[in-house]
């Protein structure tokens, strides 16, 4: 019985221990501004021309990619340094 309880046990953790492992490109860099930063910044930096933020994502290759709607609708994408808040060139 008890052998049946840490075999379950084992099968109901192993997806979640799996899950759980990051690694170094998964997350910002240590020193990275907070997003709510960032998002204030690109709020601050784009003033009257943006419309709304649609989507903000961490890129493994470093960066956030931000999708967001200028005043009369254009969909735009831009790349955010973590550490800076600056626009990265495409």
């Amino acid at each position: 019985m008890t052998l049946r309880i840490l075999t379950a046990a084992a099968l109901i953790l192993s997806p979640a221990a799996a899950l759980a492992q990051v690694t170094p490109g998964d997350m910002p860099p240590a020193g990275a501004m907070p997003l709510s930063e960032i998002i204030a910044k690109v709020e601050t930096d784009l003033g009257a021309d943006l419309g709304y933020i649609d989507d903000i994502q961490w890129d493994d290759d470093g960066y956030y990619e931000v999708e967001y709607h200028t005043a009369d609708d254009r969909e735009v994408e831009m790349r955010i340094d973590p550490t800076t808040g600056e626009t990265i060139a495409r």
